[in-house]
């Protein structure tokens, strides 16, 4: 699930809005340095005295003195207030939504992924994931910034700018996509060894689709079914996994690293590193640090079997 990352593809308001004031900057200074470089190769073209024209010093002619005016002033400044009202437009639509946000999501940045924290308006119903952030299609979604250790940066460039994460303060933005898709975002302040693979992804589905899942995403992890399942949640539990991580329904409720009562819901694993297949999983408990060097995950010293029955395991958490 690699997800479109393009500044060029906007999905939403706010994102169509920044992709419009990139555009207006984007033409507005290749037309400038073209009429430069055009004028400089005009003067070279229509020296009239070589190399002697630099002793005649004095003041300009009327119409010299007219080219500056409009080249040197007039122009500059109409190119400078259109742009300041694009400018302050783009901060009008981007700084908040146009109508109340459905609820809000808390969005800590951690070296290296995402923990995400959904809040209804009434402050009542949460979620919790990591990394992939679902929205329904057309509605304003209200982030709450914060960093759980140094400062990273979060943005989805489809859907709306850049926003740092500061630890012990919460900054606000927002997000809304106009329709279905999975767009990706990365951190891109850095954060350290593993900046580049800190990948977040916004997955906008259909209301009723989108209730579905946060219904899914509610319930504590099923209890389960196989042998090998039941195996793996003990050998999860002895292995020291349940001290870093929260499975919902046990008594696994470490904080360190991601919840994993829904594990198997999520696409990727590794902040968007990996795809989450049983292949990949295997490896990443095995020995994440080779996979993703600098993690805090440390290597295990499970046996086959036993990293066999653990991932069965973690496969059912749905």
């Amino acid at each position: 699930m690699n997800g479109d990352m393009s500044l060029f593809s906007p999905a939403g308001p706010a994102g169509r809005t920044l992709t419009q004031l990139g555009w207006w900057l984007l033409s507005v200074s290749v037309l400038v340095v073209l009429v430069v470089a055009g004028l400089v190769a005009w003067a070279i073209v229509r020296r009239r005295d070589g190399l002697h024209a630099a002793d005649e010093i004095g003041s300009p002619a009327p119409r010299e003195l007219r080219w500056i005016q409009l080249g040197g002033v007039a122009i500059p400044a109409v190119i400078l207030v259109v742009t300041l009202a694009f400018t302050l437009g783009a901060v009008h639509v981007t700084g908040a939504p146009a109508r109340r946000a459905a609820f809000t999501v808390e969005v800590t940045g951690h070296r290296w992924w995402w923990e995400l924290r959904y809040v209804q308006a009434d402050g009542t119903r949460r979620v919790v994931t990591a990394n992939e952030l679902h929205v329904p299609v057309g509605e304003p979604i209200r982030l709450e910034l914060t960093s759980g250790d140094v400062i990273h940066s979060y943005w989805v460039p489809a859907l709306n700018g850049k926003m740092d994460l500061n630890p012990g303060t919460t900054n606000v933005t927002w997000i809304m996509a106009d329709r279905a898709g999975t767009y990706r975002g990365q951190c891109t302040e850095y954060c350290g060894r593993q900046h580049a693979n800190m990948a977040t992804f916004v997955v906008a589905e259909p209301a009723e689709r989108f209730a579905e899942w946060l219904a899914s995403q509610e319930a504590p992890a099923a209890e389960p079914a196989s042998a090998d399942a039941r195996e793996g949640r003990a050998v999860f539990m002895r292995a020291g996994c349940a001290g870093c991580h929260t499975v919902r329904g046990t008594p696994a409720v470490g904080r360190v690293g991601p919840d994993l009562t829904h594990v198997a819901s999520r696409r990727t694993i590794a902040a968007g590193l990996l795809p989450n297949t049983p292949g990949y999983l295997a490896g990443w408990v095995s020995n994440a640090p080779a996979l993703k060097p600098g993690t805090p995950m440390p290597a295990s010293m499970l046996r086959p079997r036993e990293l066999h029955a653990l991932v069965a395991y973690l496969g059912t958490l749905k």
